[in-house]
């Protein structure tokens, strides 16, 4: 049994309209935001657990080193060069067959992976996850923000979403650690039965949706967008191996470059473009997105080199690291559903620039304090608990702020758009800290053998990309701040 858009309790789906005090929370409602927080989990897992595994996963299938970034990195592909047309792509045909289609793909290709003992068929499983989620991601967002009113009932729901979201990156490493000392293979096979439970709850509980009335497939805009993003993210995730200065490295910066002016040509001449520009255009979507590059980029690079730092230096076992690194994902799990209320008394802005000011902290403390033999309660902890604040803040703040004010018709595209700001930051700024933290080595056994001075560029980089987030959303308060003097001066 399904709702149809007339119900009253989804009335922003229909096109009415209603004070958003009156929007009851009812069971099926809450069904509807657990499956959507299910599945935000289980993709957001996936970015950060499998890293932890790779040792082992090395050793048991023969792996070279260059192929096992890609165990990774073929996830990021498909994830991050696919977002936004996953988003439009659920405006256009209809939020809840694409939700549905993509979740049964990612389960398949969960239970493969954790299967198959071959590396390359490992590395295709991981491709084709990537790509589901690029659809189950903003498609799962869209449906949240069509179903909840904008204002209290929407920042409540996006606080609750964002529990499991921001608990889905930032935990990843902690569960990898616990599931790696079980066997590698169950870091692929845990969510299988979860991503089955969702299907069978989401084809139960979301409502049917219309594709849209009006509006054509953009064929061409969306191959150049495709295949732009999907040579950025490859260009950069195998630059540090094969080194920034190589003619493919070079040739495939220039070819994604051509291909996405392309496609921004494209959108400005078509009759139904698969991205309004326009949206552009709104500074406070610009803001969120270049937000979102700042947290992702700057945190998941900074659990990147801790997950080194933490074993390879200090020689920490993997559940060590995942208990070490267990209140940053216990700060967002309980800290993230109080984050909407905060929302509606202090706005968006102030609650990213807060994220952002302890982020920026927590890598100074560490760049300051870090040392080859660290005491953990000076020197770990203090970084770990302003990444959880941060983390647990800006997410929920940002997506928010990413959404609002768009129609309903256009939320795919808005929730794809910071996603994938998002995943192809993460990927640039990873990119970027591998190779400082490497000093141009194309071999990953040099990481970490040096102690944490090895580190230092690459934790400066981090505080770099945060502080640079942080002052851009300073930018428009200060700018009033000025004006407001101005005008009082008078």
């Amino acid at each position: 049994m399904t709702l149809n858009n007339t119900s009253p309790e989804l009335a922003t789906s229909s096109g009415t309209s209603a004070p958003a005090t009156d929007q009851a929370w009812t069971p099926r409602l809450w069904g509807i935001l657990a499956v959507l927080c299910l599945v935000m989990f289980l993709d957001g897992l996936d970015v950060s657990m499998v890293g932890v595994a790779l040792p082992s996963i090395g050793i048991e299938l023969g792996l070279t080193t260059t192929s096992l970034q890609w165990v990774i990195n073929g996830y990021v592909l498909g994830f991050g060069g696919l977002l936004l047309l996953g988003g439009r792509t659920a405006d256009l045909l209809g939020r809840r067959r694409v939700f549905l289609i993509a979740l049964a793909i990612f389960a398949i290709a969960s239970l493969v992976g954790g299967l198959v003992d071959n590396g390359t068929l490992l590395i295709a499983t991981r491709f084709v996850k990537g790509l589901a989620a690029a659809f189950t991601a903003p498609t799962a967002m869209s449906i949240l923000t069509t179903t909840f009113r904008e204002g209290p009932a929407r920042n409540r729901a996006l606080s609750i979403f964002s529990v499991f979201g921001a608990s889905g990156y930032s935990s990843g490493l902690i569960l990898g650690g616990l599931l790696t000392s079980a066997g590698w293979r169950w870091t692929f096979l845990m969510p299988v039965p979860f991503a089955a439970l969702a299907l069978v709850a989401g084809i139960a509980l979301i409502p049917r949706d219309r594709p849209a009335d009006t509006g054509g497939h953009d064929v061409l805009g969306a191959a150049t967008l495709v295949a732009g993003m999907l040579l950025t993210v490859y260009a950069v995730v195998s630059a540090p191996e094969r080194g920034w200065a190589d003619p493919l490295t070079l040739g495939s910066f220039v070819a994604a470059a051509a291909l996405l002016a392309l496609f921004f040509v494209i959108e400005n001449r078509v009759t139904h473009p698969l991205v309004r520009l326009s949206i552009l255009r709104i500074g406070a979507i610009v803001r969120a997105n270049v937000s979102i590059i700042a947290l992702f980029g700057s945190y998941l690079s900074f659990q990147f080199m801790m997950t080194i730092f933490l074993q390879s230096v200090l020689g920490w076992s993997p559940l060590e690291m995942a208990l070490g690194l267990l209140p940053a994902g216990l700060i967002v799990a309980f800290g993230s559903p109080f984050i909407g209320r905060l929302v509606d008394m202090f706005g968006t802005a102030r609650m990213i620039i807060t994220a952002l000011t302890s982020l920026s902290l927590g890598y100074v403390w560490f760049l300051l304090m870090g040392s080859d033999q660290p005491s953990y309660v000076v020197s770990i902890l203090p970084s770990v608990l302003l990444l959880g604040v941060g983390f647990a803040f800006g997410f929920t703040s940002i997506m928010a702020q990413a959404t609002a004010g768009v129609a309903d018709h256009e939320q795919g595209l808005a929730s794809g758009l910071v996603q994938t700001s998002a995943q192809v930051g993460a990927a640039v700024v990873l990119a970027l800290t591998t190779a400082l933290v490497t000093g141009g080595s194309h071999a990953a056994s040099s990481v970490g053998g040096a102690g944490i001075q090895q580190f230092q560029s690459g934790l400066v980089l981090v505080t770099g990309v945060a502080l640079a987030g942080l002052l851009l959303t300073l930018s428009p308060l200060v700018r009033r701040a000025i004006s407001a003097e101005a005008r009082a001066g008078r």
